[in-house]
């Protein structure tokens, strides 16, 4: 993995909060969420549905209804803040500056026009250019991203694709004006092993050669060994870890992180050893728990008689040297959550 400290960033975000007010209460989506981006860095951001991914994501393309929304924070693009720009600004950032691969191509791409008219679109409303152009230029990306024969595909709809193409036409919409910024929201889902892999090698190549700032939203643990530098972890709209990919992934500190990969299969681990689920289910985000929003399902909250259950724990460093950049989120003292993972943990062949 490349060394980005020290880089200067291309996104920052700072204390984001995204709320909805609704009839029977106040969503908390995302509730203080911090983290920086650089060129040519991956970050990974894992969770279960409902922890805040998309809506960060949607926030930081100005995609929100503002009149229905409530948004707080700081949210640099370029040093741009989105959040204190007009609508008609922020459009105009979109698809040059920042572009999104959305988790359903099918559902992203208009089912009336060609790809090849959307991609043309999409370049021409950016560039001052000849629809002839535009056309050779969507030409060139449908070829760069992996699509066979794109001078019949290019006149082809969305419907004609299989799942694998329609992401592969969906990535090369996003890339078509060189975009500093890249989302790519779940952008395996429901896509066959294989197909996933050609997709994630895809987006590796292409994030080399445009050298883009990438987050990646998922829940597959999988794709964020493969792909990402760094990694932040959410849950019930809040950060419950962050740092390197390799820290998060080998040397995991939140109970939640410890169950988030204690419940995927591991190649090295036992095949007979049952997969450990992390019990109950997310909490609503309009009635958080209080304290630590994880510890109505974490094993090991209140083992030291709080303050799990009254306190917001904070976003710290972790002491360790080796660990540098590491963040948790949690009550347990660091040595605790070391003999607790050594003793209790790693023995079911997490993160091996």
């Amino acid at each position: 993995m490349a060394d980005f400290t020290g880089a200067k960033p291309y996104l920052e975000v700072k204390d984001l909060k995204v709320r909805f007010p609704t009839e029977d209460g106040v969503v908390k989506a995302v509730d203080g969420v911090s983290f920086t981006v650089a060129p040519g860095q991956t970050l990974g951001i894992v969770g279960e549905s409902g922890s805040g991914k998309s809506v960060t994501s949607m926030s930081i393309m100005g995609l929100h209804n503002r009149k229905r929304t409530e948004l707080s924070g700081q949210i640099l693009v370029g040093g741009r803040d989105v959040l204190a720009m007009p609508e008609d600004k922020v459009r105009k950032l979109r698809g040059r500056d920042m572009a999104m691969i959305f988790q359903d191509p099918l559902s992203a791409l208009h089912p009336f026009y060609t790809i090849g008219h959307q991609i043309v679109e999409a370049y021409r409303i950016h560039h001052d250019v000849s629809k002839s152009v535009a056309r050779q230029r969507a030409l060139d990306m449908l070829g760069r991203v992996g699509i066979p024969q794109p001078k019949r595909r290019i006149d082809q709809y969305a419907h004609e694709f299989s799942g694998g193409m329609r992401q592969r036409a969906m990535i090369a919409m996003s890339l078509v004006n060189d975009p500093d910024l890249l989302i790519a929201d779940e952008p395996t889902t429901a896509l066959d092993v294989t197909v996933q892999a050609q997709i994630l090698d895809l987006l590796e190549d292409l994030q080399r050669e445009f050298n883009s700032a990438v987050i990646v939203i998922t829940h597959d643990l999988g794709v964020v060994s493969q792909i990402a530098d760094d990694v932040l972890v959410m849950y019930a709209g809040r950060v419950a870890e962050y740092g390197t990919a390799e820290q998060v992934m080998r040397s995991p500190e939140h109970p939640y992180t410890w169950g988030l990969l204690a419940s995927v299969p591991s190649l090295h681990g036992n095949a007979d050893e049952d997969l450990l689920p992390i019990k109950g289910n997310p909490p609503s985000l309009i009635n958080v728990p209080p304290g630590c929003a994880f510890h109505p399902r974490c094993r090991y909250a209140m083992v030291n008689g709080g303050p799990c259950d009254i306190e917001v724990p904070q976003l710290l460093d972790l002491i360790k040297p080796d660990q540098r950049g590491h963040k948790v989120a949690c009550h347990l003292p660091e040595r605790q959550r070391t003999e607790i993972y050594e003793q209790d943990i790693a023995s079911v062949g997490v993160a091996q």
